[in-house]
């Protein structure tokens, strides 16, 4: 039996955000679209809206997004998750992620060699593509080998990537982004 899956949306920062969650944890993940009919209809294809209030540990979680999308860094890693079934290749390149903190930043590569074959790269990069909590599992602090952002499946793609980056104070040469 599929856990039933709620959903909120929330201001931010950077705009409209929402989150899916089950009894186990956040589900589901959604950075700023187009507009905000965009995102909810996407959410609404998965999840039923949430009645208000929104329970403590969601409500924990919103507060821990908005703090960190407006340059106050949390520890969105701690965050509970229920992530369902997801292929054991998919479930390691999200923990190898989770493991990066704010402000740094690892290339595809780097997480393929991890998981013990640096021509998974490619393989490592579509996983990220398929993340369903983009933000609590920074698939937008991997970036190609020499700091090039390369690319980021949330709407707004890469330049979303490196708003999000520079919020967490990544960047500069070093990456071959210059945020100034």
């Amino acid at each position: 039996m599929a856990a039933v899956s709620r959903y909120a949306m929330f201001e931010t920062a950077i705009g409209t955000c929402a989150i899916a969650f089950t009894a186990r944890g956040i589900s589901m993940f959604g950075l700023p679209e187009a507009n905000r009919a965009a995102l909810a209809g996407r959410f609404d294809r998965h999840a039923d809206r949430a009645p208000e209030p929104l329970p403590a540990e969601v409500q924990r979680a919103v507060l821990a997004v908005v703090k960190h999308l407006g340059g106050e860094l949390e520890d969105l890693a701690r965050l509970p998750l229920d992530l369902g079934r997801m292929p054991d290749f998919d479930r390691r390149v999200y923990e190898l992620a989770l493991a990066i903190p704010p402000g740094r930043t690892r290339s595809y590569g780097e997480l393929a060699a991890d998981l013990g074959d640096p021509a998974l790269s490619r393989a490592v990069g579509q996983s990220l593509g398929r993340n369903p909590v983009p933000l609590i599992i920074p698939c937008h602090r991997v970036v190609r080998a020499g700091g090039d952002a390369g690319g980021f499946s949330a709407a707004g793609g890469p330049a979303l990537k490196l708003r999000l980056l520079k919020i967490e104070g990544a960047g500069g040469p070093q990456l071959g982004m210059d945020f100034d």
